[in-house]
């Protein structure tokens, strides 16, 4: 527990431009898919940003939100202030939020060489075929013409994208680009321009200019993506124009009173990638900042790296909090107006610490109120160990990207009530028994949503501490963030009355003795370890990670690269032993989200592990012998241990022997019903919860 005192500089007021903001915490913006076709900011929206805004932030920064339908839309449900109509709708948006004390800016975005193909002229039709066919039109788009899309997509028989100049193709979007003529880099300067009018218009605070990540406006800023011989080329100050006119018509129409914020990479980050002489660095980026706070703008919001450095400005669970602090504070010796960053901050302490140090003076969460939009409410009451914290698994980005081509959203880990900011959750519990055997991510979920209806709940777990599989996913190098799931749980879960009873396997006679009316089963899954693999020094990664099996400096086979088994492989070469990974598929890690491979693959590969492709494991009895997947060749590896990276199946063993009992209701949930991630659990126990 704490109290407001504690964070007296995280509560102090402070302006950008001539906006107080009550607060110094503001919520970054993430496109989440609430929106739809037209640009129009749609109920859900407004309902997810309002309860970010209830939960106490004060000021957000909306999604990125599209200026050009034609090749600036890069997602069927974003933001958009490219048309009068949009306005109204942006209007209550900001009607709500104000309603709470906080303060709206509008991100106002242009993807450039990071858009799709696919999207180019494609939203104007969106819309039009949305007025005439309804959700019919939706249905059409996302069953017969999006799959279809994607794969001429990958062939590039789609329409080019827009960059500052013929340059290479964008990771992950990975389209071909058309430099734009002169005429236009000043149509869509004149965008930008009519896209804050309307900013204005509709009531927001300000407007913020996103000139990082890659996109249009950075594309102009870095000499990689900028080859233009024309006035918007070359020098730094050439390169700097195209911002530079955004925002002088923005000050001729908005007025000096209308604060805008630069949201800039000051470095692109290419040296952490093995290429240092690409791009720009943070000398020249502390250039561009200081050039823009001279140009009067009224805050900086710093970020870093693009697409092709994704990890270093969206980072997986394995960064150390505030790694890239530094940035910022390089920028605050070099400005006289406010700093913003994000810098990977999930602590009210570190927070507070950061704005004492001087590191910045706004602290941006962006993440971290996905999670938990209730996180400055917490603080400021002095329950800040019921946060829900943001463990870096980017679910978040993930799901939206994959829902983006269903015309849907994403979601998060560890907060299922995304998108359902608004839905009724009814308080009928009315006292009755409930048992849960699990403490888990989904067992501890719906303890804590059936606690929070009125229900009576007890939670039996076999093991001294929660955890179930997050106690094994949280053990390789630097992945301590996922234990964080379950610790926030059990938190809440206590500060509900919840039973938590720890050291108990549960059977059908301890169950009976609570005398329940609904029994839910949680326990998880267990390692696949097939009968035919059974030699004494084979053994799974359950056994790796969990220390029942310690293997130091030894030569070691790992069967299957999937992210546990290049995470076990990654706690396997700390301990000095050689791996050599061993898959059946064409690729490493196939299913993987892309960041998350690129995250381990250079750890393991400065170890020396190696990597075998097409091979399947024929034989553990002695010798590890595989067979090439396609010519049948056989290979013989020489090792002292094999670990069985093979997945999980359910452990429904509890659940067999009291499913038919009609003494009480029996449900599974999580792992025990279907193998699946942290958000498959979180969700497994929402829907249970919300039905019973």
């Amino acid at each position: 527990m704490s109290n407001k005192s504690s964070y007296d500089k995280l509560f102090t007021p402070m302006n950008i431009g001539n906006v107080q903001i009550k607060n110094r915490i503001v919520m970054a913006p993430m496109c989440m898919g609430f929106g739809q076709y037209n640009g129009c900011a749609t109920e859900k929206m407004m309902n997810y940003y309002e309860e970010r805004a209830k939960g106490g932030v004060g000021l957000i920064f909306t999604e990125i939100t599209r200026i050009n339908d034609v090749t600036g839309a890069s997602s069927f449900g974003q933001l958009g202030m490219s048309h009068d109509y949009q306005i109204p709708a942006l209007q209550e948006m900001a009607r709500r939020i104000h309603r709470h004390g906080c303060k709206i800016m509008v991100e106002l975005h242009h993807p450039g060489r990071q858009n799709l193909g696919l999207m180019i002229g494609t939203v104007p039709l969106c819309v039009a075929g949305d007025k005439i066919m309804g959700n019919l039109y939706t249905k059409i788009l996302t069953g017969a013409v999006i799959p279809p899309g994607k794969k001429l997509q990958d062939k590039h028989i789609v329409p080019r994208v827009a960059a500052p100049s013929k340059c290479e193709q964008s990771k992950m979007s990975n389209s071909v680009s058309k430099p734009l003529s002169t005429k236009g880099v000043k149509k869509i300067i004149a965008q930008f321009i009519e896209g804050a009018v309307r900013v204005k218009k509709a009531g927001c605070d300000g407007v913020e200019l996103h000139a990082s990540h890659g996109y249009l406006i950075q594309q102009f800023l870095s000499p990689n993506t900028n080859k233009r011989t024309d006035e918007y080329g070359g020098s730094l100050e050439n390169r700097m124009r195209f911002l530079c006119e955004i925002i002088d018509g923005i000050r001729k129409n908005c007025g000096s009173d209308f604060p805008i914020v630069v949201r800039l990479t000051v470095d692109e980050m290419y040296d952490r990638i093995g290429q240092p002489n690409k791009g720009y660095g943070i000398t020249e980026g502390l250039k561009m900042a200081k050039i823009l706070s001279d140009k009067g703008i009224d805050a900086i919001d710093v970020s870093s790296g693009a697409y092709d450095t994704f990890n270093y400005w969206l980072e997986p669970t394995t960064f150390e909090c505030g790694w890239r602090k530094n940035l910022a504070q390089e920028v605050k010796k070099v400005v006289d107006i406010p700093v913003i960053a994000a810098n990977l901050i999930r602590s009210p302490q570190q927070a507070e610490k950061q704005l004492d140090d001087g590191v910045q003076d706004f602290i941006a969460l962006g993440r971290p109120l996905i999670a938990d939009p209730h996180w400055v409410q917490k603080v400021q009451n002095g329950d800040e160990n019921k946060i829900k914290r943001c463990v870096c698994c980017l679910y978040c980005f993930e799901s939206m990207m994959e829902n983006a081509y269903k015309y849907s959203h994403g979601h998060c880990s560890v907060n299922p009530f995304v998108g359902r900011e608004r839905d009724k959750f009814e308080k009928n519990g009315s006292g009755r028994r409930v048992v849960v055997v699990g403490a888990g991510a989904a067992g501890l979920t719906v303890a804590e949503l059936l606690a929070r209806r009125g229900f009576c709940v007890t939670v039996l777990e076999k093991e001294s501490s929660v955890g179930g599989q997050l106690n094994l996913a949280d053990k390789p190098p630097h992945k301590d963030k996922l234990s964080w799931v379950c610790t926030d749980l059990l938190e809440n879960v206590m500060s509900l009355g919840v039973d938590v009873v720890f050291n108990t396997k549960a059977d059908k006679n301890i169950i009976d003795s609570y005398n329940p009316e609904i029994v839910i089963n949680a326990t998880g899954g267990n390692a696949i370890h097939p009968k035919a693999f059974s030699a004494e020094n084979v053994v799974t990664v359950t056994e790796v990670l969990d220390g029942s099996v310690n293997i130091e400096n030894k030569k070691v086979a790992v069967i299957g690269s999937g992210m546990t088994g290049l995470e076990t492989s990654e706690l396997l070469v700390s301990k000095g032993n050689k791996v050599t990974v061993v898959e059946m598929a064409d690729t490493i890690a196939p299913g993987a989200w892309f960041q998350h491979v690129d995250d381990a693959m250079p750890v393991l590969k400065k170890a020396g592990v190696k990597f075998m492709t097409g091979e399947k494991l024929i034989s553990t009895d002695g010798k590890v012998i595989t067979e090439n997947v396609k010519s049948k060749e056989k290979t013989v590896l020489d090792v002292d241990y094999t670990v069985l990276s093979l997945g999980v199946k359910p452990d429904v063993s509890l659940y067999d022997e009291i499913k038919e009992s009609k003494d009480y209701k029996v449900y599974n949930i999580g792992d025990s019903a279907e193998i699946g991630r942290i958000a498959n659990a979180t969700e497994s126990a929402y829907q249970l919860a919300v039905s019973l």
